[in-house]
């Protein structure tokens, strides 16, 4: 596994097209950090990928944020694990805010072995990924 620091989280490379991103406690993710996020995961990953989102710390996002995240074409999956109520709350709301988007993005509670599952799901939808690109 390798590790990177960016200014306000820190990115694990799982695989060849996964990566686990655990933002810092008590911040607002702004709509710079996201494009910062954003342009590291392109420059780490050369085809599609999905990234598991671990919720291990209390943040924010700010609506700007909220309204561009996930929206790199190659991310083909987004897989958020939560330990509180209001890290479920706050991703149900960007689901919600996000609907007519229809991003690939599912919910695991960190509580049920989440983490594990959360990972599983995301191989799962990679790979689904792929046969369906390449049958096509």
């Amino acid at each position: 596994m390798e590790k990177y620091r960016l200014s306000f989280c820190t990115v694990n490379i799982m695989a060849d097209n996964i990566a686990e991103v655990i933002i810092d406690d008590n911040i607002e993710v702004s709509m710079e950090m996201v494009e910062e996020h954003d342009k590291f995961l392109c420059s780490m990953f050369r085809g599609d990928f999905g990234v598991l989102v671990n919720k291990i710390n209390t943040y924010s996002y700010s609506l700007e944020a909220k309204l561009i995240m996930g929206s790199l074409v190659r991310m083909k999956a987004i897989a958020s694990v939560f330990y509180s109520s209001q890290g479920m709350q706050s991703t149900q709301n960007i689901m919600e805010k996000r609907a007519m988007d229809s991003l690939n993005l599912k919910l695991f509670s960190g509580y049920e072995l989440g983490w594990q599952q959360a990972y599983d799901w995301l191989i799962l939808e990679l790979l689904n990924k792929f046969e369906i690109n390449h049958t096509v």
